[in-house]
């Protein structure tokens, strides 16, 4: 990598993080996006068309095109609330468990909805679910599991209300139930489209973040197609390898439209999120890209180098590496877990600072895994790194450095 600032490439064996540039794009992801910075178009004109093909591939009703995963939570929540021209802050609540309620609140929050938390349980969810909140948010992944309810319960549930909820007469004070703004139900809001019926918002839409959850692929129409759900939001960026200023929003026709009307370059909650034609582009490429991979064989590489790794470093001394599943984002893979044991001389910050200022600088995990432990990821290792990666390792655990390093981490 050359630059005029001297910022120096990271070998990422951490994650697909925002903060060390998301994920690397393919070849054609990048030819794509050079292709499109060449050309003034129509906008909208290529959203509709982007749109299309993405729903068609995915197996959806529709999709839009983001500027990141964030970004669609405050859109799809917006859409919820209300139509184009809702004004904002709005009245409205948002449904979350407890326990999956996280760094990504304020994103539901920037509309002015309130976050209603509710247990792991089925008598909360429908306590909750009578008020008429805007939507349910419910974010995917291994790690967010335990405390929340399957997200077929809570579709089954949302979808056990009737299709006309209750109007400021039904509320004992007379005030306009939480989340429809205006005293009008959700079910009575009509599509942007003008689609009447079944094609509208149900009494209580369900959103799924599944922001970092490819692989597996078939994320893409699991949560949607499969079991129903209204809208699923996935980061451009990360196991899509797309631009990681994007994210995608699959699902309903009618939640898709207007999280299309909510946005750039209309003038409305969402005209700062602006997406451009690089991005629309690039992240076409990028699902198409991502269909065409082996995820079989794409996976089973990944638990290679897990094994590697593993079997490089278990023989050190004060050196436990041992595998742990799935990763830090709740994917179906691997990852090596290396604990430092007193006797390895190391702290884990004072290894993770020094793999950091060596040469080449080298990102590593520290979440989900116990304080005195790091973490490895084979998905964003490109080939050949993971073992710059294990010598790195083998090169400072066998230096008797490690007190020096703690010292000064």
């Amino acid at each position: 990598m050359t630059n005029p600032f001297g910022v120096r490439p990271v070998i990422n064996a951490s994650a697909t993080l925002t903060a060390l540039g998301g994920s690397l794009m393919p070849p054609s992801v990048l030819k794509a996006m050079t292709e499109g910075a060449a050309h003034f178009v129509d906008l909208p004109e290529l959203h509709d068309h982007v749109g299309e093909r993405l729903a068609a591939l995915t197996r959806n009703e529709a999709a839009c095109v983001t500027s990141g995963a964030a970004a669609a939570i405050t859109l799809t929540v917006a859409s919820c609330v209300g139509e184009p021209a809702q004004a904002f802050p709005a009245d409205a609540e948002v449904v979350m468990f407890a326990g999956q309620c996280n760094g990504y609140d304020y994103a539901a929050r920037l509309t002015g909805a309130r976050i209603v938390e509710v247990g792991p349980s089925i008598e909360e969810l429908r306590a909750a679910l009578v008020r008429r909140p805007a939507c349910v948010l419910w974010f995917a992944g291994a790690h967010y599991a335990a405390d929340a309810l399957p997200i077929e319960d809570v579709i089954r549930a949302a979808r056990e209300l009737p299709s006309a909820g209750p109007t400021s007469a039904d509320t004992p004070d007379g005030s306009t139930p939480a989340g429809t703004p205006g005293g009008l139900t959700l079910a009575s809001t009509p599509d942007l489209t003008g689609s009447p019926g079944p094609a509208g918002p149900p009494a209580v839409p369900v959103i799924v973040d599944a922001a970092a959850q490819i692989p597996p692929v078939s994320s893409l129409w699991r949560f949607t197609t499969e079991l129903g759900a209204d809208a699923v939001i996935f980061s451009g960026g990360k196991g899509l390898r797309g631009p990681q200023s994007s994210g995608l929003v699959l699902g309903k026709r009618w939640i898709v439209d207007r999280c299309r009307a909510h946005a750039s370059p209309n003038q409305q909650i969402g005209r700062g999120m602006k997406v451009g034609k690089e991005e629309l582009l690039g992240l076409y490429a990028a699902v198409e890209w991502t269909l065409e991979q082996d995820e079989e064989a794409q996976l089973a590489g990944y638990e290679q180098m897990v094994d590697r790794w593993i079997a490089g470093l278990r023989e050190l001394p004060g050196v436990v590496a041992e595998r742990g599943y799935p990763s830090e984002a709740g994917q179906p893979h691997g990852r090596a877990v290396v604990r430092l044991l007193t006797t390895s001389g190391w702290t884990r910050d004072g290894l993770v600072q020094a793999l950091w200022d060596g040469d080449p600088r080298i990102a590593v995990g520290v979440s989900g895994v116990p304080d005195d432990a790091i973490a490895l990821n084979p998905q964003t290792i490109e080939p050949g790194e993971d073992l710059v990666v294990l010598d790195a390792l083998v090169r400072h655990l066998s230096s008797g450095d490690g007190e020096r390093a703690g010292r000064n981490a």
